[in-house]
């Protein structure tokens, strides 16, 4: 069946009226029609009408059946409350202060600024595929999650939730740490109490997991160079067989691995710390690594003016791989890989205590006790403004 060009959806919400949220690919025409039937629009792009008189409210809806008409807008009556409301009163029975917003992508092609972020494999994921979603409402909690509320297609009642992120990320069907959605029940109360109590820690958990993987990751990735480097010092010659010759040639090879290492090791930097935070070595089977996890962040600690340097750099210079020489921006990286050298060597030594640790720490695991909050190292510059908060306002 062909998806109306113009379409308003109707709805109801206590605090505002008659709710009607536009859309289809002629979307304005469906704008048009409801401002000359008297509806309001809001600063979130919902239109609205008061219910309070309901002789006038009368009035208003056969002036919206009139005015569609005559804009070639259908009109679809929802048996669902507003969204917008759904998705506050969920948020304020989560844990901790979270928010909530809905977001509207009336033009069809808008519903595709929502794959980047979507951090999904399950029923979200084959909603969008599947259905035209033209809002859903976006729950923060002012920490960095963000979670996405949608009215389940093909049932009555019910709503989808899952996650949203701004991380780099693989498929998510071939990313084994991706949090699955869950299905909600109509009532706020009862969907916030599955949301804290089932998708809440398997979301924590996928967090925790993914960036373990991705300083393990990593840490291989600078492991195999470094065995290479090692190889080579140790027989003089490179894989090829071509003897090195002098020295100068091992210091540019070391340069080299420098610049490459530097590259992997801010993974560490970004995604060690936290975990770190939540290893507890007496509550595991080996206490005894309690001394390489000092180490470990002291060599964190080491590499905090590296990391600073970094992040400087790129705060002032965001487009600096444009700006500078492929070889100087090289020496960039080289000069920082350097001055972590040792910080990354003991990252090597110590890795496997820090997996077994980090493992045994996953949330809600035997050895995840409650801890202090941590002392992050310098994150990443605030990234650019996604498409999908430009989508919201349109």
């Amino acid at each position: 069946m062909p998806i109306p060009s113009a379409e308003i959806t109707l709805t109801t919400s206590r605090p505002l009226g008659l709710v009607a949220i536009a859309s289809g690919k002629k979307y304005p025409q469906a704008h048009q029609a409801l401002e000359d039937a008297g509806f309001r629009r809001r600063p979130n792009g919902v239109f609205t009408a008061p219910l309070a008189d309901a002789q006038a409210a009368r009035a208003t809806a056969s002036a919206l059946v009139h005015h569609a008409h005559e804009h070639g807008a259908t009109i679809i009556t929802s048996s669902r409350p507003y969204l917008g409301d759904i998705g506050t009163e969920i948020a304020a029975r989560l844990p901790g202060t979270w928010s909530a917003a809905l977001e509207i992508y009336s033009h069809p092609l808008w519903q595709e600024d929502l794959w980047p972020m979507l951090w999904e494999a399950g029923e979200i994921y084959r909603a969008l595929e599947d259905h035209r979603i033209p809002f859903a409402s976006v729950l923060k909690n002012g920490t960095g999650t963000e979670l996405l509320l949608i009215e389940r297609p093909g049932h009555r009642s019910g709503y989808l939730l899952g996650a949203l992120t701004d991380r780099e990320q693989e498929d998510p069907h071939d990313d084994p740490t991706t949090p699955r959605s869950i299905a909600l029940p109509a009532d706020p109360g009862l969907a916030a109490h599955a949301v804290t109590r089932t998708f809440l820690p398997a979301y924590h958990r996928a967090l925790h997991n993914q960036d373990l993987n991705n300083v393990l990751r990593a840490l291989e990735r600078i492991r195999e160079d470094h065995q290479t480097l090692q190889a080579i010092k140790d027989c003089g010659r490179y894989s090829d067989g071509v003897p090195l010759g002098n020295s100068r040639l091992i210091s540019g090879l070391e340069r080299d691995f420098a610049d490459h290492a530097w590259l992997s090791y801010r993974d560490v930097l970004e995604h060690a710390p936290i975990l770190l935070t939540r290893c507890r070595p007496a509550a595991t089977p080996w206490p005894e690594d309690a001394a390489a996890l000092t180490r470990l962040r002291e060599a964190l600690d080491h590499s905090q003016d590296a990391w600073n340097e970094w992040n400087d750099l790129r705060h002032d210079l965001y487009s600096i791989p444009r700006t500078l020489p492929a070889h100087e921006w090289s020496q960039v990286r080289g000069q920082l890989g350097l001055a972590v050298l040792p910080a990354i060597e003991t990252w090597l030594a110590d890795s496997e205590a820090f997996e077994r640790q980090a493992r045994a720490a996953v949330p809600g695991g035997p050895a995840a006790l409650s801890a202090p909050s941590p002392r992050l190292l310098t994150t990443r510059p605030a990234p650019l403004p996604a498409p999908r908060s430009a989508a919201a306002h349109r």
